[in-house]
This record gives structure tokens, sequence and C-alpha cells, in this order.
């Protein structure tokens, strides 16, 4: 996505930022003169279908969630609310019976799976956030605005996650469902997708990470709802993609990964960075363990050893110099790491004292993190779902206090609504979108973690 501060510039003091794409989607630019971030949140109704719609900046003020629901209070106390079955919010007074009927279905459906503890107004706003981001078909959207209105594999794997392990198979389903739908024959997916299931041609390749995320999240579904054995042609396509394009040295070609960004800007444009090759074995231990655990033995058995082979070229080439980005010496270290961490992959030692490493180095002081360091970006300005990747990891690994932490400063710099934004300034307020889907599910994911262990793909 752009790079882009907290007020609004216009689209040419952009065109650089654009170039240097990141996390959830890179790149597309506003019109000029529309503010940077123009809502706080999104207003929902809950009745089926979903929808939100972004509160302007202006009724912000004073403004707040009836807790426990996606109907906003206003400063004057009416209250705002999409209609059962509409797609435009309205303003309604209070007493309004409609005003009761959304509030009670947004809690109805709170109250239908679980609700992580630790920090239970940020788990359930971004529960609520994930909900009205996925549309009737499956379309899971990095976010309202613009630029980030797209379903991004990546994003949708992380978002049925948390649909999953917080008890809401019906919504993880649908969004594995679509994904299902538009995966191409090969087993690849576009980089993102329109809400009708239509890919967007920009230039920008497949990414071998998305494939991996997508198996994780389908054998994550499956283990705990027998209906995921539908998934399986799915499964079969990306796991034997993924299995083909391992190179004689065990590791993938290079592809993008969540930087977004051309594998030939890298520090080893001739290698894969971790951001590809974790997920890769991530998805190819979650295939491994989907068709062992759906009764198809010479599958299982086949990226077992596919599996093995990526985990022994990890090993090789980049555990040796402390697992940076780019298996160089001194290669700069970034979030990536937490990708051959808990809970993708099986506790190590190592891995752990390079997470914390990563962590240190990309720490801003406005206490988030920066997705790596020599980051082509801002800087300054610190990114949600990296400082969510760190809490996941630390959650998932035991590292409580940490976890803790993380969370803690996630929680506290949430918008005026309590909605999770892409970045945080270093003044410490909203510096992009919000809600952002990949930020409201890891957090969903730590918070889980810390009440019971996620499962780990082996």
């Amino acid at each position: 996505m752009t790079r882009r501060g907290v007020r609004v510039r216009r689209i040419g003091a952009f065109l650089l930022a654009g170039a240097l794409a990141a996390t959830c989607g890179a790149g597309v630019l506003p019109d000029a003169g529309t503010p940077s971030w123009a809502s706080p949140g999104l207003v929902g109704g809950g009745g089926w279908p979903y929808a939100g719609v972004p509160l302007p900046p202006e009724d912000a003020a004073g403004a707040s969630y009836i807790p426990g629901s996606s109907v906003v209070r206003l400063a004057h106390g009416r209250a705002r609310l999409v209609p059962f079955g509409g797609e435009t919010a309205v303003t309604l007074d209070a007493s309004d019976p409609r005003v009761l009927t959304a509030v009670r279905s947004d809690r109805a459906w709170l109250a239908s799976g679980r609700v992580p503890a630790g920090f239970p107004d940020m788990a359930s706003r971004a529960l609520l956030d994930l909900r009205l981001l996925t549309g009737a078909q499956g379309a899971s959207l990095a976010s309202w605005f613009g630029a980030w209105r797209y379903a991004w594999p990546r994003d949708s794997a992380f978002a049925a996650a948390a649909f999953t392990v917080t008890g809401h198979p019906q919504e993880a389903l649908r969004i594995l469902r679509f994904m299902a739908g538009v995966q191409a024959p090969s087993g690849l997916w576009a980089a993102r997708y329109r809400p009708d299931g239509s890919p967007v041609l920009d230039g920008r390749s497949p990414q071998l990470d998305s494939v991996g995320w997508m198996l994780w999240a389908a054998w994550l579904f499956q283990r705990s709802d027998p209906s995921g054995t539908e998934l399986w042609p799915m499964v079969r396509r990306g796991a034997d993609r993924l299995a083909a394009s391992l190179r004689r040295d065990g590791l993938p070609p290079p592809s993008g990964d969540y930087w977004e960004r051309d594998p030939g800007t890298e520090q080893d444009p001739d290698d894969p960075t971790l951001g590809v090759a974790g997920p890769v074995l991530a998805g190819l231990r979650s295939a491994a363990a989907f068709a062992a655990g759906t009764g198809h033995a010479a599958q299982a058995a086949a990226w077992r050893t596919a599996a093995g082979r990526v985990a022994d070229a990890i090993g090789t080439r980049f555990a040796p110099l402390g697992y940076p980005r780019s298996p160089v010496r001194g290669g700069a270290m970034d979030t990536s790491v937490t990708f051959v961490a808990p809970p993708f992959a099986p506790a190590d030692p190592f891995v752990a004292a390079a997470v914390a490493t990563a962590a240190r180095r990309q720490a801003l002081p406005n206490g988030g993190v920066l997705p790596g360091e020599r980051w082509p970006g801002d800087p300054s300005v610190a990114w949600t779902p990296e400082t969510a990747l760190f809490a996941l990891s630390d959650a998932a690994s035991g590292r409580r206090d940490a976890a803790v932490a993380q969370l803690g400063w996630l929680a506290s710099h949430r918008t005026s609504l309590g909605a999770l934004p892409e970045k945080v300034d270093p003044g410490g307020r909203q510096a992009a979108v919000a809600p952002l889907g990949w930020t409201a599910s890891l957090a969903v994911l730590a918070l889980s973690a810390l009440e019971r262990p996620l499962p780990v793909p082996g």
C-alpha cells in the first residue's frame, strides 16, 4: 500500500511512495484533495448480508459504538446503522426499534462464537469489523477505502483463520470457498481480486506466499470442521504447485511476498525471501496434514517430503545467517522470521532468538515496528500488521508478557471508534486506513493464542 501520513497530500507527493509498495497490497493513490483517512471505522447493522459504511470524520467527535455492535451512537444521542438488507447508513432516533434489533443481532453473532479475553473490546471490534469486510460471496476485503477494497489471498487466509479459531465456521468457510472458486487451475492465485471474484490485472505477478497461507488456513479449518473436506481440490492444486516449484536446492523460486514488491529489488534477487520460503513451508506441511486427515496418504507423503526439502533448505541457507529476509551475509531482518515460528512452525530456540532480534531492530520510538530493516517507505511510521505478527509469534511461543505488551500497544493505538488502522504515525495517530482486516485477524489470533495453544502444522 502507499506510504501516507495523517494529513492530506497531493498525488505528486505519493508517486515515489507508490513504487515502494508493501503489506496487504501495494500502491493505489487517492484522488488529489481526498482526505487520506476519511473514517475512523465502519457502520453496520447486524443484518445479512452484512454491510459496512464508513463513518464520516466530521461525525466522529463524541461518537462511539454501542458496545458489542457496529451501530454508532453519535454525539447528539442518535444512532447510525445500516438497516437490514441495505447498503446505505441511516441516522435514527435511539429509541427506533431497528437500533435494538441491530445491536441484538451483532451481539448474538459474537455470542455464537468466542471473543478472546485479555483485550475483549479490541477482540470484539476486530471480529465485527472482519464480518463487515466479508461480503456475501466470501470476498474478505483488506479495508473499505478504494485502494484497499480488494480481496488479497494472504489477508483472506488470515481472516478465515481468525473466524475459525473463534468459532465462526460459516464466515471462515465462505472466505475459503470464495478463494477456492477463484483459484487458477495451476494452483496459483492472482495478487488480488475484486469483490465479484474478478482478478485485478495490474501487472502484479502471482505470489507463492499466498498459496502457502491459503493451504494453512484450509488445514486449520478442516481440522476443526468436517465440512472442510470440500476444500480438497483447492488444497491439492495449491500443494502440487508448491511442490513442483521447488528448485534443486529445495527452495521455491523468487516471488513477491507480503512486501508486495518485485523480487528483483531484494538484496538477493536470485533467491526467495524468507517471506516466501516460510509460507511455502507452512503451506506444504499444512497440506500434508490435511491430506493425512482426509485419507489421501499418497499426497500426504509426497507433500511431507517436499516440506522436508524446504525445511532443510531454510536450515542451510537462512539459519546460519540468523534468518534474515534474504539469504545473504549481513542481510536485513524483517517480520517474516515469524513465519518460521509458532503457530506456523514448531518452536526452535534459534528462530526464537531471531524473532527477538528482528523485533528489536525494527522497533520505533512510538512503540510499533517497521515491516523490516532498511524499509524503503517512511522510516518513522509503524505498521500494525507487523506489530501484530510479533504479538502472535510471542503468544504462540509462550512469551506471554511480550505478547501482552504488543497487544496493549495495538489496543491503545486504535481509532476513536476502536478500529485497528494499518499504520500509526510518530505522534501515535492513525496514519492509514481503518479498519485493516489483516491486523484485525492477527490481533484475534494472538489473543486466542494467549488463551489456548494454536495448532502447528507438522
